[in-house]
């Protein structure tokens, strides 16, 4: 395939990383921003507006062949009329049916492990009506659920850097939600996945007709539980083990009733979601696609110093 994409969210984390895939092979882009235009070398082109500006999506269609839909969040802001409900499953809707309206044929769209009929949290039962809105449309999708999304750049790797070094609270120990009355019977597992390979098996479905019509779980080479994933990471960024702590999901669950959101650094969501398992079998993923994401500790090896020089 060839031509321009449009992508949605492009000034983010992820969306700087599928921007740099596609201009590496060879597209043209147009880009959905909210604020400052974007300064990438390559055939970028900043369009200014949000999801439910249609004039503004409608225009960053125009003379595209095919669109990535990244836009999610993980805090709300009902204040600001930022919610789950909106931004997931009512701006999945305003996108598609843009595709729809410009005839854009093709269609990837990102969405995230735990999404499916029975979620329990909000932030994935609205993951999971924007999946259903878009498996409705006539579009040529394919679908990602990536587990949590990790690089230099991202909000929680460098909030992992700020507890390995004892730059943020609670300082002494960097922490988990944990089940149970002291927080001590477990929680979920994870796969993290590095955010340059979620960009790469984005653009790669693109390319490969065999996953039109398709849902992908996508995780990284192991499967990791939160006191494993932190030490992994404390190891590379300060060299040594640090201590991981549980805070009881009950605890955690009662200060999101009292404490005003705004105040928090999680939510209730992020709690229940904790406790879920993160994984997935990449069978199908690795024969459709042929390779296989890599792991944790592999990556953050190799981004380390890009990591801190950040906090500098």
């Amino acid at each position: 395939m060839a031509g321009r994409v449009f992508v949605s969210g492009g000034g983010g984390f992820v969306g700087s990383a599928v921007i740099e895939e596609l201009i590496r092979r060879g597209y043209g882009v147009n880009a959905l921003v909210n604020r400052r235009a974007l300064s990438v070398a390559g055939d970028v082109r900043s369009i200014s507006g949000g999801l439910f500006d249609s004039a503004a999506v409608d225009a960053a269609m125009s003379d595209c062949q095919a669109a990535i839909h990244l836009v999610g969040i993980i805090m709300e802001k009902p204040a600001q009329g930022i919610t789950f409900e909106k931004i997931h499953a009512e701006g999945t809707q305003a996108v598609v049916d843009a595709a729809v309206r410009t005839r854009v044929q093709r269609y990837i769209h990102l969405s995230a492990l735990g999404t499916g009929p029975d979620a329990i949290s909000e932030y994935h039962k609205t993951k999971w009506k924007a999946e259903q809105y878009v498996r409705a449309s006539s579009l040529r999708w394919t679908i990602l659920r990536p587990s949590l999304i990790h690089g230099p750049h991202g909000q929680f790797m460098q909030m992992e850097a700020k507890w390995a070094r004892k730059q943020a609270a609670p300082f002494l120990f960097m922490p988990y939600f944990g089940a149970g009355l002291l927080g001590l019977s477990g929680a979920g597992k994870l796969q993290p996945v590095y955010v340059g390979d979620v960009a790469r098996a984005l653009v790669d479905a693109l390319e490969k007709p065999q996953t039109v019509a398709r849902t992908y779980g996508l995780g990284g080479a192991e499967e990791l539980t939160w006191p494993q994933m932190h030490k992994i990471a404390a190891r590379a960024i300060v060299g040594k083990d640090r201590l991981t702590m549980p805070i009881p999901v009950w605890c955690a669950k009662l200060v999101t009733r009292i404490v005003p959101a705004s105040l928090l650094p999680f939510n209730r969501d992020q709690v229940i979601m904790s406790q879920e398992d993160n994984t997935c079998e990449m069978g199908e993923f690795e024969r459709d696609f042929g390779w296989k994401p890599a792991g944790f500790g592999q990556m953050i090896g190799e981004y380390r110093n890009e990591l801190l020089n950040q906090a500098i």
